[in-house]
């Protein structure tokens, strides 16, 4: 018969991303976790997780073990938590998964807040405008624009859409001239997010009659962040296409213009994340709820959740 305590083990392990680590979460011998896992395999009749001098990496099975079993573990071991203490107070580690200049509009302010509020919270930040991966990441929370894709999580938008627009330097609109039209547009140097090694991308354009357009740009500068971007629009490296909200001050003081302001790419908004249809952990609907609220206090949706 399969013993749930071994499960409960095995989630840890993952969590810990050592024997050891589990072991000292937990209290007990590091080759008692080693051997009991070992039953744990054993029993299943499939390796979990394959073992090197430097880490422990989850086999396809271990995935599908650990994404069915995670969210019950937590499910028990916060039953028992908030029985033991009579408390119904958010508590535990939340890693969050976000853009990497999240910090550059969602204030510090308001994390040091949320902390004293429930001091019981601790929070783990992943910063990158690479898309996580929740379960091999073991992220509680992520935080994301674009269609969402991945059928896999659960997922729901917190911000509504927005529009990009194209911009430029007035330096390098002074050297290479304004682009007329679309066809135009497709002669001019671009600064793109594009996946790495890519130097070309097509940008789908919507005009003021609502028609959608496709124009194939060559790239001179490539990155992935919005902020990125951002600053070598303003170094005159190329025409950018970027949310409003990032180059709104940026326009107000003439640091960069538009572009064919008649055509714009509609945005996907900001939408949260997260692995499992079970209950969401306290702590982590409380920080949810934290950023939704903050974001909806802002004159306009954060810039680089929008690309």
């Amino acid at each position: 018969m399969l013993d749930l305590n071994d499960l409960a083990l095995f989630v840890q392990v993952v969590r810990s991303s050592s024997f050891a680590g589990a072991a000292r979460q937990l209290g007990v011998p590091a080759n008692t976790v080693s051997r009991r896992i070992q039953a744990l395999e054993q029993h299943l009749g499939t390796r979990l997780l394959q073992r090197s001098t430097r880490r422990l990496t989850l086999t396809s099975a271990g995935e599908q073990l650990h994404l069915r079993c995670a969210g019950a573990v937590d499910d028990l071991l916060e039953a028992g938590q908030e029985l033991t203490s009579g408390s119904h107070q958010p508590g535990g580690l939340v890693r969050v998964a976000a853009p990497a200049d999240f910090f550059d509009f969602f204030r510090m302010e308001w994390v040091a807040a949320f902390l004293a509020q429930h001091p019981r919270v601790q929070l783990a930040f992943v910063l990158s405008d690479a898309k996580a991966d929740l379960i091999a990441d073991r992220i509680d929370v992520a935080f994301r624009g674009g269609r969402l894709h991945d059928s896999d999580y659960i997922g729901r938008q917190v911000l509504a859409d927005g529009n990009d627009a194209l911009v430029a330097s007035p330096a390098y609109l002074a050297a290479r001239g304004s682009p007329a039209s679309l066809q135009e547009l497709q002669d001019h140097d671009a600064v793109l997010f594009t996946p790495p090694g890519q130097a070309q991308a097509c940008w789908r354009l919507r005009g003021a009659d609502g028609v959608e357009h496709e124009v194939q740009l060559t790239a001179r500068f490539t990155g992935n962040t919005a902020q990125a971007l951002r600053k070598a629009a303003l170094a005159g490296l190329g025409i950018a296409m970027l949310p409003r909200s990032i180059v709104k001050r940026d326009l107000e003081t003439g640091r960069l213009l538009p572009v064919l302001p008649q055509y714009h790419r509609p945005g996907h908004g900001l939408n949260v994340l997260y692995p499992s249809r079970r209950q969401l952990p306290l702590a982590v609907s409380a920080f949810i709820d934290l950023v939704v609220e903050k974001l909806h206090e802002l004159d306009a949706p954060p810039a680089s959740m929008l690309m």
